[in-house]
């Protein structure tokens, strides 16, 4: 992560998608964000992060080793943007927010996933915890802003 003039710190990445890569990644945001964010902003961020850089490697990559997603992360004053894209097939993120309207699927599937469910909750805490989530047309990019 390098420091930036109007950020504290940005960093923009290519990743293999592979657990190890989304870990590594996720120890150097949570270096950077002891310097940048308070105590009680850290678990929201990191969890941030590391829920969309999984979603990108699982759904996206269909955890494959050897595709590759890219992540621009932005921590900034009361800030952070992050904003993740593969090259995978995408999906119908509006039937989501249907649902998710809809009352069908509070927070976006994370109250209705098992609890021992391996996977279902990872739009969900980003709905949650994030300021706001976008998704481009296809479905294959998000952008997550959390305010603090």
């Amino acid at each position: 992560m390098k420091p930036s003039v109007r950020y504290g710190c940005e960093l923009w990445q290519t990743l293999a998608a592979v657990p190890s890569a989304v870990e590594e990644f996720c120890i150097e945001f949570r270096r950077h964000a002891e310097k940048h964010l308070d105590r009680p902003h850290r678990f929201a961020a990191e969890l941030l992060v590391r829920e969309a850089l999984n979603n990108a490697v699982v759904h996206g990559c269909r955890s494959d080793p050897g595709n590759r997603f890219r992540c621009a992360l932005r921590l900034g004053v009361g800030r952070l943007t992050i904003a993740v894209i593969d090259d995978g097939d995408g999906f119908d993120w509006r039937a989501v927010l249907r649902r998710r309207n809809d009352n069908v699927a509070t927070a976006a599937t994370a109250a209705t996933a098992a609890t021992t469910a391996a996977s279902g909750r990872g739009l969900g805490i980003l709905f949650r915890y994030a300021t706001r989530v976008r998704f481009n047309e296809k479905g294959n990019a998000v952008t997550v802003v959390k305010r603090f």
